[in-house]
Order: structure tokens, then sequence, then C-alpha cells
């Protein structure tokens, strides 16, 4: 099974390329086509128009005058780097969001711009005869929206665990999918019909070993694109600015005066383009620009320094405590997004989402798992003797009795007023059984003081199991099966528990 099979088996939905970004690659794929019929698809879209042209005029090609036409733009720069642009321009648009947490759009594609620029800029120095060079190096990691636009939550674990240990994007996406964004970038491309030349090397550009072979060159375009747009958004600019310059030195021969022209080009040029993307490029400057200013300052300082020393350290304990703040304050995020407000229970979304991995955990690695579906026995009958808050108490109370009686790793979950869902992770049908029994005594024996009165009551439970190779396509199956048990169990007189079996693949 392929990267992108797994990463869309379910219910989540694979991304279709950009419509106008079809009817580019079917155009440019027929041996008669004409450049008048690739100018009519793009000026089809004003805006892409305006992007096009916008980058035709910049100095990113330096023309000598102005163009006003697609075919004019067409006819000096070339049928394939205008192809190549226009598709960037669609894709970049199709790929966009709503920032989240640690996942954000703008620098992720500030990032991937950058990455373009210097990719277009160092492709003559690597000698790399090719016009894709732009777009490959936009969407070489692409692969990262489309992980984060179909699993959200995972690949804000991911974002989370890079941060807090330092690892690289591809270890943990290797932990948490079992594949890596290189992967499914390429696959999707490919997918959607790009040419090989730009789907291919992406698949290897995070790999960590020499490429050998037809694509060697690309590869090597591509990491040492990323290295520039690394320096300038990584937050160590002076450190990375160094090792670069010795990259270029070392390994192309290049002066020390055209390494600094050629990482300031990047800069000025990505700032250009970064606004024909629609992008904010936020405080991005070359790097003499940067150097000069920080001179400037330290010019004006008179200070000791130990005084230097003492406002280092100050500022790195507030950074510190900063950062322990946006911590605490993302947590109380997610617990707002997956918790329950009434009980402190999971929620329903976080319910289906974690029975969509025990689901994919269950086929990936053959581990059983149980599902418990209960709920409260003549509820309504509580509700109007006690009114709704007496009926909220029961539900409190009854809760603290399910998290104390369940594993750590077992997950409880209010599935909607009186109903509740419990999953059992590596548990077979005896397991979850004698856990369903024992849970059902304990809110049997369970008293609630409210108003100076006890409420007492009793839960029906159904119980399912998913066993490794039983044929369950989705987990409404599960759910749909737990439920028969549960309404077997309350048509059987309240008060026990029923077990409906799925059958064996």
């Amino acid at each position: 099974m392929s990267a992108v099979d797994k990463l869309f088996q379910g219910n989540v939905k694979l991304p279709s390329p950009p419509a106008i970004a079809v009817k580019i690659l079917e155009t440019v794929r027929q041996d008669d086509y004409s450049v008048d019929k690739l100018a009519q698809i793009i000026t089809s879209d004003p805006a892409l128009t305006a992007k096009v042209l916008g980058v035709a005029n910049s100095s990113y090609y330096a023309l000598p005058n102005k163009v006003n036409t697609i075919e004019r733009a067409i006819s000096l720069v070339g049928v394939d780097a205008l192809k190549n642009l226009a598709l960037s321009f669609v894709i970049a648009k199709e790929m966009k969001g709503t920032s989240i947490g640690l996942f954000d759009y703008n620098f992720f594609w500030k990032r991937a711009v950058t990455a373009a620029v210097a990719s277009e800029l160092l492709a003559p120095i690597l000698d790399y005869k090719n016009d894709d060079a732009f777009v490959s190096a936009l969407l070489k990691d692409v692969g990262v929206v489309i992980m984060y636009l179909c699993s959200p939550n995972d690949y804000l674990s991911v974002l989370r665990e890079k941060q807090a240990k330092g690892l690289s994007s591809i270890e943990v996406e290797q932990k948490v999918f079992g594949f890596d964004h290189q992967d499914v970038g390429s696959e999707i491309l490919k997918r959607w019909d790009l040419p090989q030349s730009i789907y291919a090397p992406i698949a290897l550009h995070h790999r960590g070993e020499v490429v050998e072979g037809q694509y060697a060159k690309k590869v090597e375009l591509l990491i040492l694109s990323d290295c520039f747009s690394k320096m300038y958004h990584s937050g160590r600019i002076g450190e990375s600015v160094r090792e670069l310059e010795e990259v270029l030195q070392d390994g192309y021969g290049m002066e020390t005066g055209a390494a600094e022209e050629l990482i300031d080009a990047v800069a000025n040029k990505s700032i250009e383009i970064l606004s024909t993307f629609e992008i904010d490029a936020g405080d991005m400057k070359p790097y003499s620009q940067i150097l000069q200013e920080a001179n400037e300052e330290l010019g004006k300082l008179n200070i000791s320094y130990e005084q230097l020393v003492l406002e280092y350290k100050q500022a790195k304990e507030e950074a510190e405590a900063l950062t322990e703040e946006l911590k605490e304050a993302n947590q109380k995020l997610q617990e707002l997004v997956f918790k329950d407000g009434l009980t402190g229970l999971y929620n329903h979304r976080y319910f289906q989402e974690l029975m969509d991995k025990e689901l994919d955990r269950s086929r990936r690695y053959a581990k059983e798992f149980s599902l418990i579906l209960f709920d409260i026995d003549h509820f309504k009958k509580i509700n109007d003797s006690y009114g709704h808050p007496g009926g909220d108490q029961v539900l409190k109370s009854l809760s603290n009795v399910v998290l104390k009686t369940m594993r750590e790793s077992d997950m409880v979950a209010r599935y909607g007023g009186e109903e509740f869902a419990v999953v059992l992770p590596e548990t077979n049908e005896t397991g979850a059984k004698v856990f369903a029994e024992r849970l059902r005594r304990a809110i049997e024996q369970l008293e609630t003081l409210f108003d100076n009165r006890t409420i007492k009551c009793t839960i029906s439970l159904g119980v399912t199991t998913c066993l490794p190779g039983a044929e369950v396509e989705n987990k409404s199956i599960l759910i749909d099966s737990a439920d028969k048990a549960l309404y077997r169990s309350k048509n059987n007189g309240r008060n026990q528990v029923s077990v409906e079996s799925l059958p064996a693949g």
C-alpha cells in the first residue's frame, strides 16, 4: 500500500488537482499544442494572468521591455518556464487554509517561495538545464500541507514532538504515520500527472544519502535551495550564512563576494515574488542589510559586557517562561476542543477520530480492540424527578466512577446526552465483557447526593470486538454492532451487559 493510500484510507478525501492546472498539463502534453492555446487557458483566469505577468515583468527575469500579454511573455520567457510558473501559482493557491497552533500556512509558503527563487538562481551554478527548477523547489515539501489537511491533529503532534525533541520532520512523520511528506508529496504530484522530472526528485531530497542517476543533479539543487530557505527563516541567520558560504566556496568554487551577492539576491527576489503570491514577507531582509543594521545598532550601544550578559540571561528566562505559558495555553485549547464541558470526558468528535486511529492500528499491527456503548437507564425519570441540575450531577458522578474503573490505556467519551463510549485497546471480547460487568456493578452501587437526597441509577451496556482480519470496512460497523448489543440489554430488562460478535475475516 502506497503512502497516499495509507493516508487517504477511510473517510478522508484525496485532494484533487486544480482544474486550471489539469488544463495546462493536458495542453502541453499534446504534440501539436499551440502557444495560443496555453495563453488562452492562463488568460481565462484574470488573477492568474496578473500574477504571471507580474513575475515576467519583475527583476526576476529582468526583461528589457514591459510585457503586456501572456503570448509575449511566453515568447520571451519560454513555454516551459511560463507553464511551470502558472502551475506554481494555481497549486499554491489551492493548498492554503486557516493556520492552527504550530502550523502556519504563511510561513510554509514563505519558505517554499524562497527555496524556489534560490533554486532558479542556483540552477546555472549547478549546470542544471531545465525550466522546472522553480516549481520543483516550490512543491518539494507540499506533502507536509497534504498530511496536515488530511490529518491535522496527527500532524500537529508531529510538529510538537519535532519542536520538543529537536528531531527532523522526516523522523517524526515516519514514527507517527509510517511514511513521510516526501512520499506523500511525490506520489500526489504523480497522481496529478505532473512531469516525472518534478515528482521523482521530490521523493529523494531528504533521504540523507548520496543520490545517483538521472535525478542526482536535481536532488542536489533541491537540497541546496532548502539550505537558502532555512537560512533566511530559521532564526539563526548568522551561523547559517557562514555554513552556506563554506558550501558555495568549497563545493562550487565561488568567490566570497559572489557567494554574498547570491545570498542577497535570493532575499531581494524572494521578497518581490512573495508579494505576487500574496504572501507576507514579514521582516525578511537581505543578509547584508541585516548585518549593516546590526552593526549600526552595536555602534550606538554604550553598555558593558557584563550588562549585555545579564540582559541576555533575562531575555532567555523570559522566553523560556513564555514558551511554557504557550504550551499550557495550547493544551487548554486542545482540551476545549476535545473535552465535554459538563463531565470533563472526551467528546463525540474526539471519539470519532480515536475510532479511526484504533481501526487503522488494528489493521496495521493485527491488534484486536473492543468498544463498549452504554447509557443510563430511565434517565428521563431522573431529570423529571430531580430537575436537570440533578441529572447533571448524576452524569458527573458517573463519569468519575468510569474514570476510576478503567485502565490508563482506555478512553471514555460522552457519546451524547446520557450515552457514553469506552474504547479498550488490545482487549479481546472476554476482557471487554469482564470490564463492562465490573463497570455495571460500580454504577449500580453509586449513590449521588443532590439537594439532601440520594439518587441511584443503573446502566445498560453493549460490547463488540474488532478482531485482526475481521471484515470491518469502517468504524460505523463497530459502532452499529455495539449499539445493537446495547439495545438488546435494554430490551431484556436493562442493568445488564450484552455482546454482539462480528464475523471473522
